[in-house]
């Protein structure tokens, strides 16, 4: 099936009455931007086949680089948007209450077989046979959807409207690396209050936080095509190398190799929840 996932079909999806319902969609950052925030009663799995999506709740921006998704339980408000033009696979699910899937929106790995499987879905008709092979093909889904490993692609977004300014600040200014104290300055706060906010708030530290704009405006630059060495310099790293040193600690590899094994898919061990 070939959709718009800008349309009215969306409003449609909730009425299908199958635990399962797929679209294609090919978009580009222009395009995908101009979709508002939205929702369904069916969760939301969107499978990045090349460019890397976004998604935006409330309180948090999901990365999401090429041979990965984005689950977004049903219900929630989320607002999706493309780095450069995105091609995607949407899966709208309503599954058994037996199904062990995640609670929360969260970026997963797929694996090949999980990627083949989602290619498939695509194919299905939208009143598939759930007693027959289709249905099956659809459980299997569940099941390699409930194995997938979970990513560290979460950038906490806080409602405290001082961290708000904070976060917008090192956002738009990326390079600055002024001092904790000199940002806690700016937004009239003391270094001891504004640690104890982002604590709080958001989970983490400063630093942890900013390293992970970091790794998440890296991937969308990169798989856009830029450079590490240019990344870096965007980024306000004295070197390529400190850049790459930073990216595997935060994501467990190096940049290039990083992306590198999602242009060219294999089969991933399944990880644990």
């Amino acid at each position: 099936m070939h959709v718009d996932l800008r349309s009215d079909w969306l409003s449609h999806v909730d009425e299908i009455p199958r635990a399962l319902v797929a679209a294609n969609a090919v978009a580009n950052l222009e395009a995908m931007e101009q979709s508002p925030r939205h929702h369904h009663q069916k969760a939301q799995l969107l499978f990045a086949v090349r460019g890397v999506i976004n998604c935006e709740v409330e309180d948090a921006v999901w990365i999401v680089p090429p041979q990965c998704a984005v689950w977004i339980p049903g219900g929630l408000p989320h607002r999706v948007f493309g780095s450069g033009e995105v091609g995607c696979i949407s899966l709208f699910i309503e599954p058994p209450q037996s199904a062990n899937l995640p609670r929360e929106c969260c970026t997963i790995t797929v694996s090949s077989f999980f990627r083949h499987l989602l290619m498939r879905a695509t194919a299905l008709p939208e009143l598939y046979d759930v007693d027959g092979a289709d249905g099956r093909i659809v459980s299997v889904i569940f099941d390699e959807l409930a194995a997938a490993p979970i990513e560290d692609l979460r950038l906490p977004l806080p409602g405290d409207p001082r961290l708000k300014k904070l976060t917008d600040l090192l956002i738009a200014a990326p390079a600055d690396h002024a001092t904790v104290a000199e940002w806690a300055s700016r937004i009239a706060l003391s270094e001891r209050s504004l640690s104890r906010l982002l604590a709080d708030e958001l989970g983490m530290s400063f630093g942890r936080w900013r390293r992970q704009l970091h790794v998440v405006l890296a991937l969308r630059h990169l798989s856009a095509g830029k450079t590490v060495q240019a990344v870096a310099m965007d980024l306000g790293y004295e070197s390529s190398s400190s850049f790459v040193t930073m990216f595997r600690k935060m994501v467990g590899k190096p940049p290039s190799r990083y992306l590198l094994e999602r242009l060219r898919p294999s089969a991933h061990g399944h990880g644990e929840r």
